[in-house]
């Protein structure tokens, strides 16, 4: 019985070496390759670069102060809807002093001078009764006095200029600030009581307010250097608006600028759109949006998972299945891709079986 005891340890430790030393070579054998296949299918593809940018008016009106003052109403806000020649603002006139003193120097030297030639003019009136003038000199005065009565009333409506603004009448009153176009007022930048400057040949003046046509959209964005050598005018999009949630809009493409602009170490291109805009849709001017430039599309084509498309010297072909898990080239011919799928124009049925992947089984 001793004797046996250590024989059966030994047949033991064997057994596990055995055992041990077959698991390892059944783990080590090479498994079976199984390989998943797919079929072409019918389906719409759209070939689209996207550009980012906003949604904004086609134009935009600045609305200048043509006098220099003080405002001193504002009846308008932002979000009004204006009309032309609409009140904007009202401003009041701050004279410069030393203008002001020039003047009314100018209107005391002409209101002198068209008394005088008044004067003058009765003298002549009463010789040339006693025929101690000629009519020459007569007509002489009575043009010398409607000379100085006119430039007095020149003088005064340049002094009525430098105070308020205006000559007078109802006419073309500088101080009334008034939209030039109809639309919504987008901004108004200034404050009742801010000093504003006119416009004149050396200075822009001071902007009143924005006014723009709400009505007519434009998207406006930038699309990428590799990008833009593939659109043109005229190209159809689809705009999706971050604050209209999944609603799309549609648009054309109008616009590619001639210059790029360098943007974090990338040239970009800005591009303008015009905007199918649905009366009851109401877009607020630069909200954000994403726009889908189409460049081709194809409908109802016969289609492919592009990841099952190989190539062999540039020429496209597949694997499909003629047998269980036997598979023989076939050479393709392809269209427009999404970069998901691929358009198949020749070489495949929509029965075949195409090899698209191998994993281990």
């Amino acid at each position: 019985m001793k004797r046996l005891f250590p024989i059966l340890i030994s047949l033991g430790v064997l057994l596990a070496f055995v055992a041990t030393l077959a698991f390892l070579v059944w783990k080590a054998r090479d498994k079976p390759v199984h390989f998943e296949t797919t079929s072409p299918y019918v389906t719409d593809i759209v070939d689209k670069t996207v550009a980012t940018g906003a949604i904004v008016p086609r134009n935009e009106i600045e609305i200048k102060s043509r006098v220099s003052g003080v405002v001193d109403e504002l009846p308008v806000q932002p979000g009004a809807i204006v009309q032309t020649g609409d009140l904007i603002a009202k401003i009041r006139i701050i004279p410069d002093v030393g203008a002001l003193a020039s003047a009314q120097s100018q209107v005391q030297t002409a209101r002198i001078a068209r008394d005088q030639a008044a004067t003058d003019l009765k003298r002549a009136q009463s010789l040339a009764a006693s025929n101690a003038i000629s009519s020459t000199d007569l007509e002489q005065a009575r043009t010398d006095a409607a000379l100085k009565e006119a430039q007095y009333q020149a003088a005064l409506r340049n002094l009525r200029i430098i105070r308020e603004g205006n000559a007078g009448g109802s006419a073309g009153v500088a101080t009334d600030i008034v939209s030039t176009v109809a639309g919504m007022v987008l901004s108004v930048d200034v404050e009742k009581g801010e000093s504003v400057t006119e416009t004149n040949t050396f200075n822009a003046g001071t902007t009143i307010a924005t006014v723009a046509d709400m009505t007519d959209m434009i998207f406006k964005g930038n699309v990428d250097e590799s990008e833009v050598g593939k659109i043109h005018e005229g190209l159809p999009l689809q705009i999706t608006v971050g604050a209209l949630g999944d609603q799309k809009l549609t648009g054309h493409l109008e616009y590619i600028s001639p210059k790029g602009i360098e943007n974090d170490g990338a040239i970009q291109f800005e591009i303008k759109a015009a905007v199918d805009l649905p009366e009851d849709v109401f877009i607020r001017a630069g909200s954000s949006a994403n726009a889908a430039i189409v460049l081709e599309q194809a409908e109802h084509v016969l289609a492919l998972e592009e990841s099952a498309l190989q190539f062999d010297e540039g020429k496209p072909y597949v694997e499909v299945e003629v047998g269980p898990q036997k598979f023989e080239k076939r050479p393709v011919e392809v269209g427009i891709s999404d970069g998901i799928q691929i358009q198949v124009k020749k070489g495949l049925a929509k029965t075949d079986k195409v090899k698209a992947a191998a994993v281990g089984g």
